[in-house]
Protein backbone atom coordinates (compact mmCIF):
# COMPACT_ATOMS: atom_id res chain seq x y z
CA UNK A 1 0.00 0.00 0.00
CA UNK A 2 1.36 3.53 -1.06
CA UNK A 3 0.14 7.33 0.49
CA UNK A 4 -1.78 7.01 -3.11
CA UNK A 5 -3.86 4.00 -2.09
CA UNK A 6 -7.51 4.70 -2.55
CA UNK A 7 -9.62 3.00 0.40
CA UNK A 8 -13.14 1.38 0.07
CA UNK A 9 -14.08 0.95 3.57
CA UNK A 10 -17.48 -1.79 3.81
CA UNK A 11 -19.18 -1.79 7.16
CA UNK A 12 -19.35 -4.52 9.25
CA UNK A 13 -22.36 -4.45 12.92
CA UNK A 14 -23.48 -6.79 14.66
CA UNK A 15 -26.07 -9.10 12.56
CA UNK A 16 -25.35 -7.61 9.18
CA UNK A 17 -26.80 -9.65 6.23
CA UNK A 18 -23.98 -11.53 4.90
CA UNK A 19 -25.12 -10.79 1.30
CA UNK A 20 -25.64 -7.46 1.90
CA UNK A 21 -21.83 -6.76 2.71
CA UNK A 22 -19.95 -9.66 0.57
CA UNK A 23 -21.81 -9.03 -2.61
CA UNK A 24 -20.45 -5.54 -3.54
CA UNK A 25 -17.04 -6.28 -2.21
CA UNK A 26 -16.59 -9.35 -4.34
CA UNK A 27 -17.02 -7.09 -7.17
CA UNK A 28 -14.80 -4.41 -6.13
CA UNK A 29 -12.25 -6.80 -4.63
CA UNK A 30 -11.23 -6.93 -7.89
CA UNK A 31 -9.70 -3.52 -8.24
CA UNK A 32 -7.30 -4.23 -5.23
CA UNK A 33 -6.46 -7.72 -7.12
CA UNK A 34 -5.34 -5.65 -10.05
CA UNK A 35 -3.19 -3.14 -7.80
CA UNK A 36 -5.16 -0.37 -9.53
CA UNK A 37 -4.68 1.62 -6.29
CA UNK A 38 -7.06 0.12 -4.25
CA UNK A 39 -7.63 -1.70 -1.52
CA UNK A 40 -10.80 -3.34 0.35
CA UNK A 41 -11.40 -3.16 3.67
CA UNK A 42 -14.28 -3.87 6.76
CA UNK A 43 -14.86 -1.43 9.41
CA UNK A 44 -16.52 -1.82 12.94
CA UNK A 45 -16.56 -0.26 16.10
CA UNK A 46 -14.22 -3.03 17.38
CA UNK A 47 -11.93 -6.09 16.45
CA UNK A 48 -13.96 -8.63 17.53
CA UNK A 49 -16.34 -10.94 15.78
CA UNK A 50 -19.40 -10.01 15.00
CA UNK A 51 -22.62 -12.23 14.31
CA UNK A 52 -24.48 -12.23 10.94
CA UNK A 53 -27.90 -13.11 10.04
CA UNK A 54 -26.31 -16.19 8.44
CA UNK A 55 -24.49 -19.11 9.86
CA UNK A 56 -21.09 -16.60 9.94
CA UNK A 57 -19.08 -14.47 11.88
CA UNK A 58 -17.19 -11.19 10.18
CA UNK A 59 -14.78 -9.89 11.92
CA UNK A 60 -13.18 -6.34 10.77
CA UNK A 61 -10.05 -6.04 9.37
CA UNK A 62 -10.13 -2.69 10.92
CA UNK A 63 -11.66 0.07 13.49
CA UNK A 64 -13.85 3.06 12.72
CA UNK A 65 -10.52 4.60 14.32
CA UNK A 66 -8.42 3.15 12.04
CA UNK A 67 -10.11 4.49 8.71
CA UNK A 68 -11.91 7.48 9.40
CA UNK A 69 -11.95 9.06 5.92
CA UNK A 70 -12.35 5.78 3.55
CA UNK A 71 -13.27 7.15 -0.15
CA UNK A 72 -15.78 5.19 -0.81
CA UNK A 73 -18.02 3.66 1.73
CA UNK A 74 -19.99 0.49 1.53
CA UNK A 75 -23.47 0.44 3.67
CA UNK A 76 -24.76 -3.15 3.86
CA UNK A 77 -28.52 -3.99 5.37
CA UNK A 78 -30.15 -6.33 7.76
CA UNK A 79 -33.64 -7.16 9.48
CA UNK A 80 -34.26 -6.28 12.88
CA UNK A 81 -30.66 -5.78 13.31
CA UNK A 82 -30.53 -2.97 11.28
CA UNK A 83 -33.12 -0.84 12.96
CA UNK A 84 -31.33 -2.03 16.29
CA UNK A 85 -28.15 -0.57 14.54
CA UNK A 86 -30.30 2.77 13.95
CA UNK A 87 -29.67 3.39 17.57
CA UNK A 88 -25.83 2.90 17.67
CA UNK A 89 -24.54 6.60 17.74
CA UNK A 90 -21.25 4.97 17.59
CA UNK A 91 -22.18 3.90 14.30
CA UNK A 92 -24.71 6.92 12.97
CA UNK A 93 -21.45 8.70 13.77
CA UNK A 94 -18.85 6.94 11.67
CA UNK A 95 -21.51 7.11 8.98
CA UNK A 96 -22.08 11.00 8.97
CA UNK A 97 -17.96 11.48 9.72
CA UNK A 98 -16.85 9.01 6.68
CA UNK A 99 -19.46 10.11 4.31
CA UNK A 100 -18.70 13.74 4.75
CA UNK A 101 -15.34 13.54 2.13
CA UNK A 102 -16.08 10.15 0.70
CA UNK A 103 -16.63 10.13 -3.44
CA UNK A 104 -19.29 7.87 -3.11
CA UNK A 105 -21.61 6.38 0.10
CA UNK A 106 -23.39 3.49 -1.21
CA UNK A 107 -26.19 0.85 0.91
CA UNK A 108 -27.54 -2.22 0.46
CA UNK A 109 -31.00 -3.01 1.27
CA UNK A 110 -31.61 -1.61 4.65
CA UNK A 111 -28.94 0.15 4.71
CA UNK A 112 -30.00 2.79 3.26
CA UNK A 113 -32.07 3.59 6.21
CA UNK A 114 -29.16 3.55 8.11
CA UNK A 115 -28.06 6.29 5.76
CA UNK A 116 -31.03 8.10 6.37
CA UNK A 117 -31.07 7.80 10.22
CA UNK A 118 -27.47 9.65 10.33
CA UNK A 119 -29.26 12.19 7.92
CA UNK A 120 -27.99 11.66 4.98
CA UNK A 121 -30.66 11.08 2.96
CA UNK A 122 -32.63 14.21 2.90
CA UNK A 123 -33.61 15.31 -0.56
CA UNK A 124 -32.21 12.52 -2.28
CA UNK A 125 -33.74 10.07 -4.89
CA UNK A 126 -32.86 6.52 -2.96
CA UNK A 127 -34.42 2.89 -2.78
CA UNK A 128 -33.86 -0.10 -0.86
CA UNK A 129 -35.22 -3.64 -0.11
CA UNK A 130 -39.13 -3.78 -1.16
CA UNK A 131 -40.50 -4.52 2.09
CA UNK A 132 -38.93 -1.25 3.27
CA UNK A 133 -39.59 1.06 0.74
CA UNK A 134 -42.25 3.51 1.94
CA UNK A 135 -39.78 4.12 5.11
CA UNK A 136 -37.49 5.90 3.26
CA UNK A 137 -39.94 8.98 2.83
CA UNK A 138 -39.54 9.25 6.92
CA UNK A 139 -35.92 10.06 6.82
CA UNK A 140 -36.59 12.76 4.15
CA UNK A 141 -35.70 11.13 0.86
CA UNK A 142 -37.78 10.65 -2.38
CA UNK A 143 -38.27 6.56 -2.57
CA UNK A 144 -37.24 5.30 -6.32
CA UNK A 145 -37.94 1.76 -7.17
CA UNK A 146 -35.08 0.88 -9.18
CA UNK A 147 -32.59 -1.80 -8.76
CA UNK A 148 -30.18 0.77 -7.86
CA UNK A 149 -30.01 4.67 -7.68
CA UNK A 150 -27.62 7.29 -7.58
CA UNK A 151 -28.27 11.03 -6.58
CA UNK A 152 -24.29 13.09 -6.33
CA UNK A 153 -22.08 11.01 -4.33
CA UNK A 154 -25.13 8.67 -2.63
CA UNK A 155 -25.58 5.24 -4.19
CA UNK A 156 -28.36 3.22 -2.70
CA UNK A 157 -29.43 -0.21 -3.80
CA UNK A 158 -32.17 -2.91 -3.51
CA UNK A 159 -31.74 -5.72 -1.40
CA UNK A 160 -29.18 -8.49 -1.46
CA UNK A 161 -28.27 -9.23 -5.01
CA UNK A 162 -28.92 -5.85 -6.20
CA UNK A 163 -25.79 -4.97 -4.06
CA UNK A 164 -23.79 -6.81 -6.66
CA UNK A 165 -25.16 -5.02 -9.38
CA UNK A 166 -24.41 -1.88 -7.47
CA UNK A 167 -20.82 -3.14 -7.05
CA UNK A 168 -20.33 -3.49 -10.55
CA UNK A 169 -21.67 -0.28 -11.11
CA UNK A 170 -19.30 1.36 -8.55
CA UNK A 171 -16.18 -0.52 -10.38
CA UNK A 172 -17.34 0.95 -13.79
CA UNK A 173 -17.34 4.34 -12.35
CA UNK A 174 -14.01 3.91 -10.57
CA UNK A 175 -11.91 2.21 -13.00
CA UNK A 176 -13.76 2.13 -16.37
CA UNK A 177 -16.19 -0.11 -18.18
CA UNK A 178 -13.31 -2.62 -18.90
CA UNK A 179 -12.00 -3.13 -15.31
CA UNK A 180 -15.92 -3.47 -14.78
CA UNK A 181 -16.43 -6.29 -17.51
CA UNK A 182 -13.21 -8.18 -15.71
CA UNK A 183 -15.24 -8.25 -12.44
CA UNK A 184 -18.21 -9.89 -14.21
CA UNK A 185 -16.59 -12.33 -15.84
CA UNK A 186 -14.47 -13.11 -12.50
CA UNK A 187 -17.56 -13.78 -10.68
CA UNK A 188 -19.23 -15.16 -13.82
CA UNK A 189 -22.22 -13.08 -13.47
CA UNK A 190 -24.61 -13.82 -15.45
CA UNK A 191 -27.89 -14.04 -13.76
CA UNK A 192 -30.52 -16.72 -15.05
CA UNK A 193 -32.55 -17.23 -12.27
CA UNK A 194 -34.43 -21.10 -12.33
CA UNK A 195 -37.76 -19.57 -11.65
CA UNK A 196 -37.37 -16.65 -14.04
CA UNK A 197 -37.64 -12.59 -12.92
CA UNK A 198 -40.03 -11.29 -10.59
CA UNK A 199 -43.54 -10.30 -11.11
CA UNK A 200 -43.98 -7.87 -8.67
CA UNK A 201 -47.67 -7.60 -9.46
CA UNK A 202 -47.31 -10.53 -7.47
CA UNK A 203 -45.13 -9.70 -4.53
CA UNK A 204 -46.23 -11.92 -1.23
CA UNK A 205 -46.97 -8.58 0.82
CA UNK A 206 -49.08 -11.15 3.27
CA UNK A 207 -45.94 -12.87 4.27
CA UNK A 208 -43.57 -9.83 4.40
CA UNK A 209 -45.50 -7.19 5.59
CA UNK A 210 -45.87 -8.70 9.18
CA UNK A 211 -42.15 -9.68 9.09
CA UNK A 212 -41.14 -6.08 8.07
CA UNK A 213 -43.10 -4.82 10.96
CA UNK A 214 -41.90 -7.38 13.70
CA UNK A 215 -38.33 -6.13 12.13
CA UNK A 216 -39.45 -2.44 12.87
CA UNK A 217 -40.59 -2.85 16.53
CA UNK A 218 -38.16 -5.63 17.65
CA UNK A 219 -35.31 -3.19 16.40
CA UNK A 220 -36.53 0.05 18.20
CA UNK A 221 -37.29 -1.26 21.26
CA UNK A 222 -34.63 2.01 22.52
CA UNK A 223 -36.89 4.10 20.23
CA UNK A 224 -40.33 3.42 20.38
CA UNK A 225 -41.60 6.67 19.12
CA UNK A 226 -39.46 6.26 15.66
CA UNK A 227 -40.88 2.54 15.63
CA UNK A 228 -44.33 3.72 15.98
CA UNK A 229 -43.81 6.29 12.37
CA UNK A 230 -42.44 3.78 10.71
CA UNK A 231 -44.82 1.08 11.61
CA UNK A 232 -47.34 4.07 11.06
CA UNK A 233 -46.02 4.41 7.34
CA UNK A 234 -45.79 0.38 6.74
CA UNK A 235 -49.54 -0.12 7.57
CA UNK A 236 -50.58 2.96 5.81
CA UNK A 237 -49.05 1.61 2.09
CA UNK A 238 -50.23 -1.89 2.84
CA UNK A 239 -54.10 -0.39 3.24
CA UNK A 240 -53.24 1.46 -0.32
CA UNK A 241 -52.55 -1.34 -2.25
Amino acid sequence: MTDETKTIACVVFPGVDPLDLIGPMQALGLLSYLGSGWRTVTVGARLEAHETEGALCFTPSHTFADIPAPDVLIVPGASTPAFRAMSDETLLGYLRNAAAGAEITASVCSGSLLLGAAGLLRGRRATTHWTAFELLAEFGATPVRERWVRDGRIVTAGGQSAGIDMGLYLVEQLAGTQVARLAQFAMEYDPAPPLGPLDWSRAPHDVFDPLAETWVTDGLTADPELAARLVARLRAAAAAR
